[in-house]
């Protein structure tokens, strides 16, 4: 993907939120909010002509950049293929922004 300045980009969405990749990493969620899913592929698999994702991990993080890395990770897990780990990232971030804007 090349590499945009322009304010107006409009980003690929999951629900709602935008996805953005770089390489092997996907973050989902606005770093403007309190938390974001961070989407690590582990393994590809060939499947005829294609390439897809195999193991995946996921990573809840805070985006406070006062923590430190370790303290920013809330919650992680692997997931076979990245439907299902984005799936569960999704229920993740949509949780704990509930749970943040009860507090």
């Amino acid at each position: 993907m090349a590499e945009n300045n322009n304010k107006n980009e409009k980003f690929l969405e999951y629900k709602g939120k935008p996805l953005v990749r770089r390489g092997k990493t996907i973050y989902y969620g606005s770093m403007a909010d309190p938390f974001v899913v961070c989407l690590n592929i582990l393994s590809d698999e060939d499947l005829k002509d294609l390439k897809v994702s195999g193991k995946v991990a996921i990573q809840l993080l805070d985006t406070n950049e006062s923590l430190s890395p370790k303290e920013k990770v809330i919650k992680k897990s692997e997931k076979q293929g990245l439907f299902n780990a984005l799936d569960l990232g999704a229920v993740w971030l949509e949780r704990a922004l509930k749970k943040q804007n009860k507090a």
